[in-house]
């Protein structure tokens, strides 16, 4: 199974195709407040020409049902990305997959088989312990998150040995606006650490 490459806060459809032909297989589209968050529709729009195979991540914090409705009915993603004691209140469909975030220094007890592991603020750039990290990837398929860029990615993978890895702020050229060139280093060297 090759190493998951998610790209996330994505808000156009430039950006879309700029993270596939870079080579990730997952993109993500954020609900929640932020500087990267989109409206279902946006997202609809953005991904409406999005190649077999990638998956489609809706990524929220705390939502009411209510909100979960609406961006599945508009978005229809693969999966949905939120915290793990999210799930409890939401009507997810059989057919979303679903990406429980476990926050370092949370507890952590039993793990679901696939977590994001991130620290306490997403979309910050908030890096966590890699060691510790190292200790749970062997527990479950983890997509590691938070402060992750082209520069250290490579590291990441070969210390922490994830399912997948996620970032979103390590390939801006400012908050919100996505590079090309940092997309491009980023799932070149997720890659290149996975296959050596």
């Amino acid at each position: 199974m090759s190493l998951v490459v998610k790209i996330c806060g994505i808000r156009s459809e430039a950006d879309v195709a700029v993270a596939v032909d870079a080579g990730a297989n997952a993109v993500g589209f954020v609900f929640a407040e932020s500087v990267r968050q989109v409206t279902p529709e946006e997202a609809a729009r953005a991904s409406r020409r999005l190649p077999d195979g990638i998956v489609r991540v809706a990524v929220m914090l705390h939502p009411t049902n209510e909100e979960w409705q609406a961006v599945l009915e508009a978005f229809e993603p693969d999966v949905l990305q939120t915290d793990a004691g999210d799930f409890d209140a939401l009507d997810v469909p059989r057919f979303v997959r679903r990406w429980p975030v476990i926050r370092e220094g949370a507890a952590e007890g039993e793990l679901p088989d696939i977590f994001l592991y991130e620290g306490g603020t997403s979309g910050q750039g908030e890096a966590v312990d890699w060691r510790r990290a190292a200790a749970l990837a062997e527990k479950g398929r983890m997509i590691l998150a938070g402060g992750l860029d082209p520069e250290n990615v490579a590291e990441a993978v070969r210390t922490v040995r994830p399912y997948g890895v996620d970032v979103s702020s390590g390939v801006e050229m400012s908050p919100g606006r996505k590079d090309t060139a940092l997309i491009q280093a980023f799932v070149r060297a997720a890659r290149g650490a996975e296959n050596s």
